[in-house]
């Protein structure tokens, strides 16, 4: 990042680099809604800890001085951890999520959280319980979801970088719509812990940036084992920007022929399709692969998904933590009415549709039956891989659509997500850079998907396609404001 140089280099000090940066949030955030919770006072005292450091010649952290935001499904110890939601809205975690500790160990300074569909279900962020976010390309249209907040302050230049969670689109969704990269690391390549769970077997933490180079350096940063998250790997975290540089070799890039049929909008399609040609046009090699069982991708991913939700969010019950209804008349009265009046209707809607895929007669029909797809569809990826190096495909069906479009329908919301969710049901990495703009100046996201802990060979790939374009330097209109 040009800010850490800057910094270093002495050309200016972290805390004209924070002022500057809450500057921008207190001009553009009125509108743009990005952040849930900014805490300027304290980012200042951080920003100041880094200035003295450099005075003293302390050793520096691969971040010093970069403001960073998170999204508000991830603990700190400091604000409010609310997952956008009037369930957890005063919550105070009594501890940092694994992917902030390495944050702040490396010198960046975390200047707010940002908003997020409610406990990161939902893709447009208008499930939030306090407001919508709205695209830094155009005010009436949202910004994805459901770290919509995190590409949002991104886009609009207010960060330099966030962190968002991915558990079926959600990084690389809202990077698409905003015009920015979003990244899903491999399943246990990031550790979860403190990230507030929606659906166990496929959350992931990922971040969303500019340009590759600093997802490079984000991922370094927040990759590795933690012995707190039992699923997290114990492998060694390469030199992801060392490793940008072009592979001697001809890369493989697999396309499937299903990922572009019905319902993908022909602007997207053609700007995927000139990304490819590119892509050949540099050298890649363009494979044919078959993906006989993504059909089932998005019914297979909301019987997981969903399942998983009614047990993770089961511990919101008035009891426990989290809001709880002032004149329960009973026990079950309490549950009820804590969850029904805190809990939005996506939230609840997914927690329905899980508890009944998973309650007794039902079980093998619904939920056993979608991990078996769940299997069939890795098997399929992992063929492929065999093939190529990375397979390239849209990143969504359409571009960024109006706020209210498509809130009273949810299955054409859930649609929005059709090319992302199969990355993790897989445990894949993938990663959204963009690629173009539609009629409307909307941007267009292209996705790399590759195999499980090939995060290097992915972001160099996706490296050398933005070497050769320059769709990742647009910048929306309010980037300009003062």
């Amino acid at each position: 990042m040009e800010t850490v140089n800057a910094v270093r280099g002495g050309a200016c000090s972290a805390r004209e680099v924070v002022t500057a940066c809450l500057a921008r949030i207190e001009a553009i955030d009125q509108k743009l809604h990005a952040f849930l919770s900014v805490d300027g006072e304290r980012a200042l005292t951080e920003a100041d800890r880094v200035d003295g450091a450099l005075k003293r010649g302390d050793a520096l952290g691969p971040l010093a001085g970069v403001p960073i935001a998170v999204k508000d499904n991830l603990c700190t110890t400091f604000g409010c951890t609310t997952c956008g939601s009037r369930m957890l809205e005063s919550f105070q975690s009594q501890y940092n999520a694994h992917a902030v500790d390495r944050l702040q160990q490396a010198g960046a300074i975390i200047v707010g959280k940002t908003n997020l569909d409610e406990f990161a279900m939902g893709s447009s962020t208008e499930n939030s319980a306090f407001f919508a976010t709205t695209n830094p390309w155009d005010g009436s249209r949202v910004a994805g979801g459901s770290s919509g907040g995190s590409a949002a302050a991104v886009a609009a230049r207010l960060v330099p970088g966030a962190l968002g969670s991915d558990t079926g689109g959600s990084t690389r969704q809202p990077a698409s719509f905003c015009g920015v990269v979003g990244l899903k690391p491999s399943y246990g390549r990031v550790s979860r812990y403190g990230l507030v769970a929606f659906s166990s077997s496929l959350d992931q933490v990922g971040p969303i940036t500019r340009d590759v180079r600093d997802t490079a350096l984000l991922l370094k940063v927040i990759a590795g084992h933690d012995p707190r998250d039992s699923t997290c790997v114990d492998l060694e975290v390469p030199d992801y920007l060392k490793g940008l540089e072009k592979t001697s070799r001809p890369i493989r890039v697999g396309v499937c022929s299903r990922d572009f049929g019905d319902g993908l909008h022909p602007e997207v399609e053609s700007a995927v399709n000139r990304a490819i040609e590119t892509l050949a046009s540099n050298g890649a090699e363009i494979v044919p692969v078959d993906l006989p069982h993504v059909k089932y991708g998005l019914a297979c991913y909301y019987l997981v998904a969903t399942a998983e939700c009614s047990s993770n969010l089961a511990r919101f019950d008035g009891v426990h933590y989290g809001r709880r209804t002032p004149t329960p008349t009973n026990i079950a009265d309490l549950y009820e009415r804590s969850r029904g009046e805190a809990l939005g209707p996506e939230t609840q809607r997914r927690i329905m549709l899980g508890t009944f895929a998973l309650s007794t007669g039902y079980y093998d029909a619904y939920y056993l039956k979608a991990l078996k797809v769940r299997t069939l569809i890795r098997n399929d990826f992992d063929r492929a891989f065999d093939k190529v190096d990375v397979i390239a495909s849209p990143v969504t069906p359409t571009t960024a659509f109006r706020l209210g479009d498509k809130t009273d329908d949810p299955l054409a919301m859930y649609l929005s997500d059709v090319y992302t969710i199969t990355a993790n049901l897989t445990g894949h990495c993938a990663v959204s850079v963009p690629c173009g703009v539609d009629s409307n100046g909307l941007p267009i996201g292209l996705q790399f998907v590759g195999p499980a802990f090939q995060e290097q060979r992915l972001l160099s790939i996706a490296h050398q396609y933005q070497s050769a374009t320059s769709h990742h330097t647009a910048a929306p209109p309010c980037a300009s404001a003062n």
